[in-house]
């Protein structure tokens, strides 16, 4: 170990006495497919995305068997909220300034600056991008990096390499809070470790300035039916639009509320929980339920999953919800929906779901990105506002709407990044179901 000169610094980063290994930068070896927080006992979504990779690019191709398809309308609906504008891919392991660039799982725009920002969920060192993407009616070139900066824990070092006893941490999303002109980003934390997931804040120069309360049922037990499933944490962050407050979503339902989705049944709900930005403690709560598995996958038993991998306000009430599956010989699936804050019951003092009388948030289907004109679909995870679009015939600009896909640092997959333009779905929703169902006949 030894005090880091500038020239070894990450660009731009000014943390405070941080120490590092001599190789901080060096590009990260990892193998395909790793999962950053993961181990070598469980077969995640990664680890199938590089086992099964031929057979996803099959799938990918059009000859994937669709499990819960409704198609009809529904390509009309999505073409009409979501208008495709360009997109383009990074390099695989493109290097840039002495860092691999991969694994980018979420996404935020500075309007006053024109900038971007996007977080790679590679946990050493773990680090953000900024970018700018340039893009409009004629279509996207591929995006300019600009910078990265490294993250810092709350002593004011960079996070160690991963091993026994250390802090370590997984990087999913990220929101620039233009009040403060500071970060917010998330981390699922480390089931196998009893790392708990988190809410931070930090200074764009990575250093850290705050972590958030966690309500008690987000702590994680290794050794328990609690807590957490392994990746399945604090996959999204979106705040709202008065800048008083962050929602943070999980991706998938808490073991103690019930099982994940699958084929045939959309399995239990996961949590939203609003955070206030001026104390730094949760306020609200609400359940939301992802829907079944879209693909059935090949072999029938094989890998397959669907939760949420980002959120976003819409307005004060109306939020975004990303939903991307993955079936193993089958290949991806995203679907954006729109749900209504209010509608749904405040769950924050629940210790479970299961049993309680509890009214989920309602959901309307927005698009379905099979519709949308994408030459492929892959592990769409970041998705924000984009600038608005110039004003035509004395209309006011569309706004915009950005995504980005997690490689997963795989040469199966890719890092692209896909803007549209957004017209408004309106306010319409179906009833809030509740929790208990009824019994079926």
């Amino acid at each position: 170990m030894h005090q880091r000169s500038k020239s070894e610094a990450l660009p731009t980063a000014r943390i405070a006495d941080a120490t590092a290994d001599a190789e901080l930068l060096a590009p990260m070896e990892r193998q395909h497919g790793g999962a950053c927080n993961g181990t070598a006992f469980a077969l995640t979504r990664r680890r199938w995305l590089a086992a099964t990779g031929a057979t996803l690019l099959a799938a990918q191709a059009g000859c994937s068997a669709r499990a819960n398809d409704t198609r009809d309308g529904r390509r009309a609906a999505s073409t009409k909220a979501l208008r495709l504008l360009g997109s383009a891919t990074l390099p695989y392991r493109l290097s840039f300034l002495r860092t691999t660039v991969g694994g980018l799982s979420g996404l935020d725009y500075d309007s006053a600056n024109d900038l971007w920002f996007a977080i790679s969920d590679d946990g050493w060192p773990p680090r953000y991008y900024t970018l700018h993407i340039p893009f409009s009616e004629q279509g996207m070139p591929v995006p300019r990096l600009t910078s990265v900066v490294g993250m810092a824990q709350a002593n004011g070092v960079l996070y160690p390499r991963r091993g026994p006893g250390r802090l370590v941490c997984d990087p999913e999303s990220i929101r620039f809070r233009p009040s403060t002109r500071t970060l917010l980003w998330t981390s699922e934390g480390d089931r196998h470790r009893g790392v708990d997931p988190f809410l931070r804040e930090m200074t764009t120069s990575g250093r850290h300035l705050r972590e958030f309360r966690l309500p008690a049922h987000f702590h994680m037990n290794p050794d328990g039916n609690t807590g957490p499933r392994k990746n399945g944490a604090f996959e999204g962050l979106a705040l709202t639009t008065d800048g008083g407050g962050a929602w943070v979503a999980m991706e998938n339902p808490l073991l103690q509320d019930g099982p994940e989705a699958g084929v045939d049944d959309p399995g239990a709900p996961c949590r939203f929980t609003l955070f206030d930005l001026a104390s730094g403690n949760p306020l609200h709560q609400i359940a939301y339920r992802p829907e079944k598995i879209a693909r059935v996958p090949i072999p029938g038993l094989a890998f397959a999953d669907n939760g949420v991998s980002e959120i976003l306000m819409l307005d004060s009430h109306r939020m975004l919800v990303l939903e991307r599956g993955f079936s193993v010989g089958a290949g991806v699936s995203l679907r954006l929906y729109m749900i209504d804050v209010r509608s749904a019951s405040d769950t924050l003092g629940l210790e479970t779901l299961r049993g309680a009388p509890v009214r989920l948030a309602p959901k309307t289907l927005v698009a379905d990105f099979d519709d949308l004109g994408l030459a492929r679909l892959d592990n769409t995870e970041g998705m924000a506002w984009g600038p608005r679009l110039p004003a035509s015939g004395g209309q006011p600009g569309q706004r915009t709407l950005v995504f980005v896909s997690d490689d997963n640092f795989n040469p199966l997959q890719i890092t692209q990044f896909a803007a549209f333009a957004f017209t408004d779905p309106g306010t319409h929703a179906p009833p809030a179901p509740l929790l208990p169902e009824p019994a079926r006949a």
